[in-house]
């Protein structure tokens, strides 16, 4: 058992040395780094926010407006429903639909009682599908005399919230890192909140700027026989509203009066990305619907040539054009003095999708970056003063072995730090502490081999047959308690979150590397001892 192979002697410098390749990058510039052979690694452990600063905010999520939003598209459905289409007759009601958001309940009553069977059934396929599996229907609908009544299930509620949570993290996301390689961290913590961590961003408001606009994307028939004066007495036909154009718009300081049912909504844009005005000067922002977008968009403009048509992006309009032919295409322009960084963030804001709730901020704080360098010394102070402590008390304690444990407790580091390279993982303080914690661990299990090495040899056996079988018998109670502790680490990484996962990661990693090192590197030192020099008697 002490005697090792070539390859197995190999195998297990060779994981050492692959932990001090992928160490090694983290004490390198980012220029030097660049400048390394491809074959070489050049991941480095990130640092935390309380390592190296930031911003830190935690965000409320309005999911009672989603339940609002919802209920208000599907009124809208319903009265689409009840048209003349595909030879089926116009059903009439005797009022538009109303909406209850608190009961989730939107009712209407039919003119023609005959017709209330029809309009529930059509009320009734306006409300199939949804969010929710194939199987269960987010909506049911019944009747009472005249009146339709549509509910909203307690079910469908829960999971529209839910939805409404997870896409806001998805679009916050894409908003703070839409190229995916910053260290920012987005977790929900409960059921409407998102918290948000982003080391180096020293300017919590303007990461609240960029996340709190909506970035919603309408398209609205424009109505030009509103009289100026009504408007400016608050005099607007029903179903119309008056919106401003954007400030980069060249009619800045004017005003239309658009239908407030968009044409085409922010959600049926595939893409968009800024490029040259190739008819004048700025910048231009391109975008290109999907299918039902296109489709949209092609009926519109064919039946409303000579119109104009305004593009409304967060209640300001940015453009409206007159529709000059029918657009088949699915695709088209915003044209404007648009510079090229406004361009982009419009460009940015339309990609990523509006946000399906409003957020608030519950709570923001910055950490400095001399806040993180001291947090850092002390992390690195701690680690240092831990091992010299601990290599100290193996040396008096165990002699020569205890240098084999302190020579192995070494390569442990190097591992665990190896490998958090190699994962691109993110330390914090609670990190440093599951690191501090490891080093421990290791010299416990070393601690376990070599009082179980004393044991065998007060008991008469040779050198050789006491290291063998305290190698042996040690490794039951080794395996026991690094498992449970690894079990103990998955359960915080799965159900905890922010620094409680980094504590969580450093410590399973610890874990495996310890083993190891504990196990394998310092078997393969004490045994390499003994068989070439065995000695009679052992001093440990």
């Amino acid at each position: 058992m002490l005697q090792f192979s070539k390859w197995q002697t190999a195998s297990i410098l060779g994981v050492v040395l692959l932990g001090v390749l992928f160490t090694i990058p983290n004490f390198l510039t980012a220029k030097e780094r660049d400048a390394l052979p491809g074959i070489l690694p050049k991941g480095v452990i990130n640092l935390g926010l309380d390592l190296r600063g930031g911003s830190y905010l935690l965000l409320g999520v309005d999911t009672d407006k989603v339940i609002s939003d919802r209920l208000t598209g599907v009124k809208t459905e319903i009265q689409r429903a009840m048209r003349p289409i595909g030879g089926k007759d116009r059903i009439v009601l005797a009022a538009l639909p109303s909406v209850n958001v608190n009961d989730g309940v939107i009712s209407f009553r039919v003119r023609d009682a005959s017709q209330v069977d029809d309009a529930a059934a059509r009320a009734r396929e306006a409300t199939r599908g949804g969010a929710l599996l194939q199987t269960t229907r987010p909506y049911t609908v019944s009747t009472k005399g005249d009146q339709v009544i549509v509910t909203l299930t307690p079910e469908a509620r829960r999971q529209f919230a839910q939805q409404a949570l997870s896409d806001s993290i998805e679009v916050v996301r894409r908003r703070i890192d839409p190229g995916g390689n910053k260290e920012v961290s987005i977790q929900p913590q409960g059921s409407d909140r998102i918290v948000i961590q982003a080391p180096g961003t020293s300017d919590p408001e303007e990461l609240k700027r960029l996340v709190n606009r909506t970035g919603q994307l309408s398209f609205h028939r424009v109505d030009s026989t509103v009289n100026p004066a009504d408007i400016q007495n608050g005099l607007v036909p029903p179903g119309r509203m008056v919106v401003p154009f954007s400030p980069s718009s060249r009619e800045a300081g004017q005003s239309l009066v658009l239908y407030s049912d968009p044409e085409v909504t922010g959600d049926m844009v595939q893409s968009a990305s800024a490029g040259i005005n190739q008819d004048g000067g700025g910048f231009q922002i391109n975008f290109a619907f999907d299918s039902r977008g296109a489709r949209r968009f092609a009926e519109y403009t064919r039946d409303h040539i000579g119109e104009r048509f305004a593009i409304v992006l967060d209640n300001e309009i940015i453009s409206a054009p007159v529709i000059q032919s029918a657009i088949p295409s699915g695709s088209g322009r915003i044209t404007g003095d648009f510079s090229p960084d406004e361009a982009n963030r419009i460009a940015t804001l339309i990609r990523s999708g509006a946000l399906p709730a409003p957020l608030t901020t519950l709570e923001q704080r910055t950490v400095g970056p001399s806040l993180g360098k001291d947090s850092v010394k002390a992390g690195a102070i701690s680690m240092i003063a831990g091992y010299i402590i601990v290599a100290v008390y193996m040396f008096v304690t165990y002699g020569r072995f205890g240098i084999y444990a302190d020579l192995a407790l070494i390569a442990n580091v190097i591992l665990i730090s190896g490998a958090l390279s190699l994962f691109g993982s993110t330390l914090t303080l609670p990190g440093i502490a599951g690191v501090v914690l490891t080093m421990g661990m290791a010299v416990d299990a070393n601690v376990l081999i070599f009082e179980r090495i004393r044991e065998e040899a007060k008991g008469g056996k040779g050198s050789v047959n006491a290291v063998q079988i305290g190698f042996q018998r040690a490794m039951s109670a080794i395996i026991d308690s690094n498992t449970t502790t690894f079990g103990a680490a998955l359960i915080m990484f799965f159900l905890g979150a922010g620094p409680v996962r980094g504590f969580a990661v450093t410590l399973a990693v610890g874990v495996v590397t310890s083993v190891f090192s504990a196990y394998f590197l310092t078997r393969l030192m004490a045994g390499g001892y003994v068989l070439s020099r065995r000695p009679k008697t052992l001093h440990i």
